[in-house]
């Protein structure tokens, strides 16, 4: 017979708020406790909502691959739906597969390989005008938070929406862009906690700030899309390349909402997370100078000394990737992540009943000692050829898994090795004087800015 729901073990906490506080004060440090105390599956309350942790990358699997179907976006996705709308990122069921579908075709290898090369022309003309700045005041901190902001911004800008933005950028439309999705971000964060949820209707000073936000993000990209559709032109931009989708089973087009939806979704998870993983990176990179230094050899090597080396260089830096995968282990940009059930299911021995959320923590399961021998050691050797095989893998989700895997995680990859493999053959990362904590928001970022002395290695070119 199968196990009743009771027979999950109940993490205790507060009447009435059960463990919202807890989750509110330090979520990674719930999480880790819940690792360390329970085997499997432990129920929690957030927000008044049961909640089942999956602490297994078995069960994770059969969440988010075997029985996908019956697990849709949580209520926590509305707050994201309010600004990223009927994107890849929030959408569900049926229209989410079409629009799936249809985006795919865009992050084919092939494709990505036409904007590889326009990511290495915008990380050169970035590693330059860091070089100006060092040089005019050696020996200062960068602050290298803003500094990724602003690249992969303009990154992100130039592979989806082309000459449009080039056309506005010079007028500061494209940093207002940046700064209201900044902006929602943070107040969809804040929505995400508050226990008490206000309508969206009352002129709350967040919710003003929201609408305000919300209209200059649709005005922009709603738009590029309408100047893409006039003029009819081709071009190589991700834009582009959703414009002319065809749906191959209906025939159908994105229609510009759906557009703006799926600009939206790729423009923040294309700009932010990119930001934040590459911060997380460098300031490891930083604090391990012998790691640092393999990767500086590495780059030399296969890059050699032309300014701008050719985008198919970059797929050879394979140390560089696996510091990158090792840097997204520690510090996974989506550290946890949430399903709700359709239908009453199982996981192992407990009941998971429809209209429960399941929780997973890939920040848990990256530091979990079943799965990863002294997980909180920073050590790219554990993406060596091979090493994949050690492990469950499903302990290892930067981006998610199964039908629902993140569909730019090659284009985030590969901007990452390129930004990467130019900023450590032209610069040496020194020691910071503080070490960020981890802030966990929507993403995992640094509670503070990363400030980094760079020297500049001027005899590489010489």
């Amino acid at each position: 017979m199968a196990a009743s729901e009771t027979s999950t073990p109940v993490h205790p906490g507060w009447p009435v708020v059960g463990n919202t506080l807890e989750f509110a004060r330090n979520p990674l440090a719930m999480f880790t406790r819940l690792s360390q105390q329970y085997e499997r599956v432990v129920r929690i309350s957030i927000g008044g909502r049961k909640q089942f942790v999956a602490l297994r990358p078995e069960d994770v699997k059969y969440v988010f691959q075997e029985n996908n179907r019956n697990y849709v976006r949580s209520p926590a996705f509305m707050i994201l739906k309010r600004f990223l709308g009927e994107g890849l990122l929030t959408s569900d069921g049926d229209f989410w597969r079409r629009q799936r579908r249809l985006a795919q075709p865009a992050f084919h290898r092939q494709k990505l390989a036409i904007l590889a090369q326009t990511m290495v022309e915008e990380a050169v003309g970035w590693v330059d005008e860091l070089a100006e700045s060092v040089e005019a005041k050696p020996g200062a901190p960068v602050n290298m938070s803003q500094s990724l902001m602003d690249v992969t911004m303009q990154i992100v800008c130039k592979t989806l929406f082309g000459t449009e933005y080039a056309a506005v950028s010079g007028a500061g439309h494209i940093k207002g862009l940046s700064h209201s999705l900044e902006t929602l971000n943070y107040l969809a964060n804040q929505m995400l906690l508050t226990p008490v949820k206000v309508p969206r209707s009352w002129p709350t000073p967040s919710n003003v700030r929201f609408r305000k936000a919300s209209a200059l993000v649709d005005n922009l990209i709603y738009g590029f899309i309408a100047t893409r559709r006039q003029t009819g032109e081709s071009r190589d931009d991700l834009l582009d390349m959703l414009l002319h989708a065809v749906d191959e089973e209906t025939g159908a087009v994105m229609s510009d909402k759906q557009l703006r939806d799926e600009c939206v979704t790729l423009f923040t998870a294309g700009h932010e997370t990119t930001a934040v993983s590459m911060a997380w990176t460098l300031s490891l990179l930083a604090t391990h100078p012998d790691i640092q230094a393999r990767v500086q050899a590495e780059v030399r090597e296969k890059l050699g000394t032309d300014r701008v080396p050719g985008a198919d260089a970059f797929r050879s830096l394979t140390y560089t990737l696996q510091v990158i995968q090792e840097s997204l282990r520690l510090y996974p940009p989506a550290w946890a992540m949430s399903r709700m059930a359709l239908a009453d299911d199982q996981l192992g021995p407990h009941r998971v009943p429809a209209g429960a959320t399941v929780l997973v923590s890939p920040y848990v399961l990256h530091h979990d000692p079943r799965h990863w021998e002294q997980p909180d050691r920073f050590d790219p050797d554990r993406f060596a050829a091979g090493r994949e095989k050690e492990r469950h893998p499903y302990a290892y989700l930067p981006f998610g898994g199964g039908p629902r895997l993140c569909i730019g995680n090659q284009f985030a990859l590969m901007e990452m090795q390129i930004l990467l493999g130019l900023l450590l053959r032209d610069f040496t990362l020194q020691r910071p004087e503080k070490l960020p904590v981890p802030q966990p928001l929507i993403t995992l970022r640094p509670k503070t800015p990363l400030h980094l002395v760079m020297q500049r290695n001027t005899n590489w070119f010489s």
